[in-house]
């Protein structure tokens, strides 16, 4: 990795680098912003519009099984192949969904589809962690995300022409050409500094070493593999996060069927493999998942707890707004589509500059707490404007506050527990933070589904008084709102409905704020410099523990200034 990275130390070619990863970025990024809106749609079609969630659940658990087993083979196999892998997967699971015609099979593709996109997320983000000193790396990591300033505007025209709901097929199998096409700048990019790197002498002795597969063989690499990547661990912890939550979202609805053993099964069995996942992590796995000599620090559990947060405070409050705006607010496809994605736009366009400033006061951890706060100010301002057409400004208004929020700490504290560890450890505790990002997105995806699936159709009928239009309302809302328009009294109905269960998603989503706030609290405040990853770290230890922390001295001498005071 650093023979392939030091072909690439001139600042032009580092330019054709951050170019490249801005158009894969712009290409994801634009397939994200619109597919999970056609994936509302595709679960309308099939009449189970509120299984929504559960696609969600799916696509985390597999997300977070997914990254550890990347950053793991990113040192063995190299970037490129490992990003090709993470490509086809995508194009696979993006085939897969354009033809399912129910919604198991459209949950099938999204297995192989979010497995290549997190691939492609992580193997970019350490590629440019490789190529960048703590100071720019911020700055190297926004850039990914810069496409967001042009796809906020355009996702929402995109989606009002394509008609997702007729051609929500078409709209998503499109993406199976496009997005391969997006990535071609950075694979020509790995393969030219793969050829620089060969005419080093570097690479001439590393090549004349034999590998560890011409050394052991074929079974004892596969034995290596098995080991390395904790398979055993791995396949538990995605099977206990599915079977608890999964029935968690399908359990609601028309009908409880909490009493129904299909459901009652998998939900016992994910409690009972949480201690066989204990057990075997910390008595038989060579490499557990969370290595403890890493953990135990708090730099990074803190960077952790961040990281789940983020992406369950983010589904509590934002999991079903779309269909809150469009059934609840009475905004059009386009207007809902730019509404929805404008968090994302707020941050992307704050960024750079944000990126710049902390190459100047090289330190994270104030800004980080800051943006903790704007969250809880943004959830409340949520709660307040949440249906009725007077809600539209106050929604703009808190995804505003949202996004400023986002830049200032989601990518922040992945940077801060980078600066914190060698470089050896760098891929392990970035995929640490983005395997607990995407399992906070499991469970807020499961717990807002299961909120809205026990909640919803019951709100629905004790305001409208009628199974079968409470029944189709609930199923398939945006075919209801065809029908009943906006000032209808069953409109207003379901307006109200969706008021009182959109209430309790930002409830839940304002109190989880508190422990955010917390351990933004608790992280290290190491100092940004000029050098890849710490370069010094004391024997026997995994992270830098001499760095200076001015706000957390500030809290420990808070106590003795309250006593000095009243002797």
């Amino acid at each position: 990795t650093e023979i392939i990275g030091s072909a690439y130390n001139k600042w032009y070619l580092q330019a054709i680098l951050l170019l490249s990863a801005f158009i894969c970025g712009y290409g994801y990024g634009l397939d994200g912003n619109i597919r999970y809106i056609y994936t509302g749609y595709a679960t309308s079609s099939y009449s189970e519009h509120s299984l929504l969630s559960t696609i969600n659940v799916i696509n985390a658990v597999v997300s977070a099984a997914s990254q550890i087993i990347y950053a793991r083979l990113s040192d063995v196999f190299g970037r490129l192949y490992l990003f090709i892998s993470a490509v086809i997967l995508y194009v696979v699971g993006t085939i897969i969904q354009s033809q399912a015609y129910d919604v198991q099979r459209y949950a099938a593709g999204a297995i192989f589809y979010n497995a290549g996109y997190v691939g492609v997320i992580l193997i970019l983000l350490i590629i440019l962690s490789d190529f960048s000193s703590l100071k720019w790396r911020l700055l190297y990591q926004f850039v990914p995300t810069w496409p967001f300033i042009i796809n906020t505007w355009i996702a929402g025209n995109i989606t009002s022409r394509a008609n997702p709901v007729v051609n929500w097929s078409w709209d998503v199998g499109m993406w199976a050409f496009i997005f391969p096409l997006s990535c071609v700048p950075i694979v020509l990019c790995m393969l030219h500094m793969q050829w620089r790197a060969r005419k080093t002498p570097e690479w001439h002795a590393l090549k004349g070493q034999k590998s560890y597969y011409q050394e052991h063989g074929f079974i004892k690499i596969l034995k290596q593999l098995f080991w390395m990547l904790d398979v055993v661990g791995v396949l538990l912890m995605g099977c206990s996060l599915g079977c608890i939550l999964v029935p968690l979202t399908l359990a609601g609805g028309v009908k409880t069927t909490w009493n129904d053993s299909r459901l009652i099964g998998p939900f016992v069995l994910g409690f009972v493999l949480i201690p066989i996942l204990w057990i075997w992590e910390y008595r038989f796995a060579r490499d557990p998942i969370l290595p403890y000599k890493l953990v135990k620090d708090r730099a990074v559990w803190s960077s952790m707890g961040i990281s789940f947060l983020i992406d369950f405070i983010y589904y509590m409050a934002a999991d079903y707004l779309y269909t809150v705006m469009i059934v609840a607010v009475n905004e059009s496809v386009k207007s809902a589509t730019r509404i929805a994605t404008l968090s994302s736009f707020v941050s992307t366009v704050a960024s750079p500059f944000f990126a710049l400033l902390v190459t100047r006061c090289t330190r994270l951890k104030p800004f980080i707490m800051f943006g903790c706060a704007l969250w809880m100010v943004a959830m409340g301002l949520l709660y307040h404007f949440r249906g009725g057409s007077q809600s539209h400004s106050g929604i703009i208004g808190a995804l505003c506050v949202w996004g400023v929020g986002t830049t200032l700490f989601t990518y922040p504290v992945t940077v801060s527990v980078q600066s914190a560890v060698s470089h050896e450890n760098m891929a392990t505790v970035t995929a640490l933070n983005y395997t607990l990002y995407r399992i906070g997105s499991a469970v807020g995806s499961a717990v807002s589904g299961a909120i809205w699936t026990q909640t919803l159709y019951k709100q629905i009928l004790k305001r409208m008084g009628d199974v079968a239009l409470a029944t189709t309302a609930y199923e398939s809302p945006y075919t209801f709102i065809e029908t009943y328009t906006w000032g209808t009294p069953q409109r207003n109905a379901l307006m109200n409905a969706y008021k009182y269960v959109q209430r309790l998603e930002t409830i839940v989503a304002l109190v989880f704020c508190v422990p955010l706030i917390a351990f933004s609290l608790c992280l290290r405040d190491p100092k940004l410099t000029d050098t890849v990853a710490v370069e010094y770290i004391e024997d026997g230890e995994y992270v830098d523990t001499k760095d200076n922390d001015p706000i957390l001295d500030w809290f420990e001498k808070l106590p003795s200034k309250f006593t000095s005071k009243r002797e």
